[in-house]
């Protein structure tokens, strides 16, 4: 078997003269889990369409588990799931219900215990849809993406509206999959979920894939520099000229970006002790996947 899930060369799609995928190419390892990202608009949600069998594509080779999606043969959808971010199913009938009803559409289904167990439900088995939580129905949500036992599961926004403890739990259940050997093609708006979960991200912006790598990777090109924020209050006198900003305002967060921060922290906090200033909310922190992507998709937000 190829270690190689999904392939795409070229890709290309528009709606009349609206260029929404411009030339594509990704690459999906096999039990990898794999999060692309990109600002509403940028032709994220058409390349994964694609890739469901969907929608067709109007230029490009692509090649998910070794079908063309947009063929629809059963064979292939025997092999993928899918998680939208809405999913309908009945209100009235139990978590166990819901998994066996949607087992019972494949050949070859997951058991119904491991199932449970993989999305954290066991405790609300026989529980009716309308009783369950809105995390706990998005856990519902992937049990039935699961259900038929796919190779490669497309899992759209699974967190969104979730609380912080919500969100890590369906972190836990995510990295489940991983265990269970199935691919994940992720997509999500939280930078800090790609970054927890993904071992590669795909950053698309207008319609083209401007950064592909590990998460490490993308944060550790632009690790040379440091940011270094605090609040200083009106009555403290100017700061050191190489630490000052031309249109920093009196009173308000102060933001350095620096490229040796011990040395500029050094500066700063003797500048603080000689004119005894309280640096509140002092903070240092290195580039995340957030200000890559920010970075990233500064041009096509000013656009908007």
């Amino acid at each position: 078997m190829s270690d190689t899930a999904i392939e795409v060369r070229g890709l290309k799609k528009s709606y009349g003269e609206l260029a929404a995928v411009r030339g594509v190419d990704l690459t999906v390892q096999v039990g990898q889990i794999f999060a692309l990202l990109g600002p509403n608009g940028a032709g994220k949600t058409t390349t994964v369409e694609i890739l469901e069998g969907y929608r067709k594509r109007n230029a490009g080779e692509v090649s998910v588990l070794g079908f063309d999606p947009e063929r629809n043969e059963r064979a292939f959808k025997e092999r993928i799931g899918v998680v939208l971010q809405e999913t309908g199913v009945e209100r009235f009938l139990t978590v166990s219900e819901v998994i066996e009803l949607y087992r019972g559409y494949y050949p070859d289904p997951l058991p119904l215990d491991e199932v449970i167990a993989v999305v954290g439900l066991q405790e609300k088995r026989d529980v009716r849809v309308n009783k369950l939580s809105g995390g706990q129905q998005r856990r519902l949500d992937v049990a039935v993406g699961l259900s038929g036992n796919p190779e490669l599961l497309f899992l759209d926004e699974p967190t969104t509206g979730f609380d912080p403890s919500a969100r890590r739990n369906a972190w836990d259940m995510i990295r489940n999959l991983r265990s269970l050997g199935k691919t994940v093609l992720l997509t999500t708006h939280y930078m800090d979920e790609a970054q927890s979960l993904a071992d590669r991200v795909a950053i698309i912006v207008g319609g083209r894939i401007v950064a592909d790598g590990p998460p490490g990777a993308l944060v550790g090109a632009a690790a040379t520099q440091t940011r270094i924020s605090f609040r200083v209050g009106r009555a403290a006198p100017p700061l050191p000229a190489r630490l000052r900003s031309p249109d920093q305002a009196v009173g308000e967060i102060v933001s350095i970006t620096s490229e040796d921060p011990t040395r500029d922290l050094h500066e700063l906090t003797a500048w603080a002790i000689e004119n005894r200033v309280e640096l509140e909310e002092l903070d240092v922190s290195r580039p995340n996947l957030e200000d890559v992507y920010l970075q990233l998709t500064a041009d096509e937000a000013v656009s908007r």
